[in-house]
């Protein structure tokens, strides 16, 4: 049996961090958020705003692609495609501050990291109905799902404090 190309490999296993043996999801999604803080060393915050929410949209076609090709290798949503992962956490990390030396800048960053990883872990309101789903757009839909209840609670934090 052949493998898998290469691009589908880089893309679906977020740059390799799917390959990690404990967590390959959580490493994901920390790469992501790593990733984010990084870019607001580069950009100003609307530009890391808008620069994330592109990100969400380029990944989620391009994880959706990347995951239709590894699937006949890998299986239907194997734990090394963490594209969705990646995905899923930026939603929250669109609504918030761009880190500073201020600490709840990072409390910020911090929650909807666990936010995302809670929502994605547990799977409650109807996230894991979407799970179950067969396909490639459903391996990234239910992590999406989780993303968006993450960043509705970033966001009437903000909103609140």
């Amino acid at each position: 049996m052949e493998r898998p190309q290469f691009i589908p490999i880089i893309i679906g296993t977020g740059f390799g961090s799917g390959f990690w043996p404990w967590g390959p999801g959580t490493a994901g999604a920390l790469l992501a958020t790593v990733m984010w803080a990084v870019a607001g060393l580069c950009f100003g915050p609307c530009q890391q705003a808008l620069l994330t929410v592109a990100a969400v949209i380029v990944f989620t076609v391009l994880g959706t692609w990347a995951t239709a090709r590894l699937a006949p290798y890998w299986g239907d949503d194997p734990k090394r495609v963490v594209v969705d992962e990646m995905v899923g956490v930026w939603i929250p990390l669109a609504a918030c501050p761009q880190l500073t030396g201020e600490g709840s800048t990072w409390a910020y960053c911090a929650a909807a990291f666990v936010l995302f990883r809670f929502f994605d872990i547990l799977k409650p309101l109807g996230i894991r109905r979407i799970d179950r789903m067969r396909g490639a757009f459903y391996v990234m839909a239910d992590d999406i799902l989780a993303g968006i209840y993450s960043v509705i609670i970033i966001a009437v934090a903000r909103w609140a404090i």
